[in-house]
């Protein structure tokens, strides 16, 4: 039986005409309508544009406020990628943008002092001095790369990114997840491979993957996350092309696309498994859990 199919996508479209933000409707008809509309998603992204030409009012979820922040960022560099934007002059305006608050180490920091007056999670401390650090910038240079951008920030942040990578000892799943992006996108595919093979042991021996759904007791939950917030195979190797997908065996692969399925809630869309610190932000975070589930279970029908 296909873990995706016409009547999925349709009980998708139904929840997030219901209760998706115009952006993720937007990226929903250019995603999976019948013809694609780079244009009104870029229409929908622009509306979270801040004065400063970064990113706010809660285009990450998380993250409120009229204050640009870089998270912010690492959402948009994604939406833009998605709508073929990155490699002109959005990708360029991106790049600018972030070097105006890059570290001396090329990087730049998760969020900034601006947003300690704005509402925001109990997990995402606030740091008068942040340092810069590879969630972020990963998140920023990974589709920028991958989009064969040229710019003097991007070779910073790339530099930045190599060190942090190679620097992963301890880690937790969303350092891994930024990591990963960043080394299926980076163009030194040798080293990539040999980082990706090293991160995939630590992934395995930490115990930070869910292999099988029936005995979450084998995964460590990283400090601060919430109980059940378990990342699987496919969190890590969304796409079976990812140099993640290496980690993992069929069988396990396998389950885990089969538990993303089984997720699936009656209104049609996708929960979220991170701690619920504001019904209104996780009611603006599921549209976008929801398109990520039906483009991994996409990604994979047919591999």
């Amino acid at each position: 039986m296909a873990r995706i199919d016409d009547s999925t996508i349709e009980r998708a479209a139904d929840y997030l005409w219901t209760a998706g933000r115009v952006l993720e409707q937007r990226r929903f008809a250019h995603l999976f309508g019948p013809a694609p509309d780079p244009a009104g998603v870029l229409a929908a992204l622009d509306a979270y544009r801040a004065p400063d030409g970064g990113w706010a009012y809660g285009l990450e979820p998380d993250v409120r406020g009229p204050a640009a922040q870089p998270l912010a960022a690492g959402a948009a560099a994604r939406v833009l990628a998605e709508a073929g934007a990155l490699n002109g002059p959005r990708g360029t305006e991106l790049c600018d943008w972030a070097a105006t608050l890059t570290t001396e180490d090329g990087g730049v920091p998760a969020v900034l002092p601006s947003l300690r007056r704005y509402p925001h999670p109990p997990f995402l401390p606030i740091a008068d001095d942040p340092p810069a650090e590879l969630l972020s910038t990963g998140q920023i240079a990974a589709p920028l790369l991958r989009a064969g951008l040229q710019h003097p920030w991007l070779t910073g942040a790339e530099a930045f990114c190599r060190r942090a990578i190679e620097a992963i000892e301890v880690t937790h799943p969303y350092e891994v997840i930024t990591a990963v992006g960043f080394l299926d996108a980076v163009p030194d595919r040798g080293w990539a491979a040999e980082q990706a093979a090293r991160i995939g042991e630590l992934v395995r021996g930490q115990q930070l993957v869910l292999l099988d759904p029936e005995r979450p007791e084998q995964v460590r939950l990283a400090p601060g996350y919430a109980p059940g917030e378990f990342h699987l195979p496919h969190d890590y190797a969304p796409r079976p092309d990812s140099l993640a997908r290496a980690w993992f065996t069929d069988a396990e692969v396998e389950r885990g696309l089969d538990h993303l399925a089984a997720r699936r809630l009656p209104d049609g869309g996708w929960p979220i498994n991170w701690a619920r610190w504001s019904a209104a932000t996780e009611n603006e975070a599921r549209p976008g859990v929801t398109l990520s589930a039906l483009l991994t279970l996409r990604a994979y029908e047919g591999s």
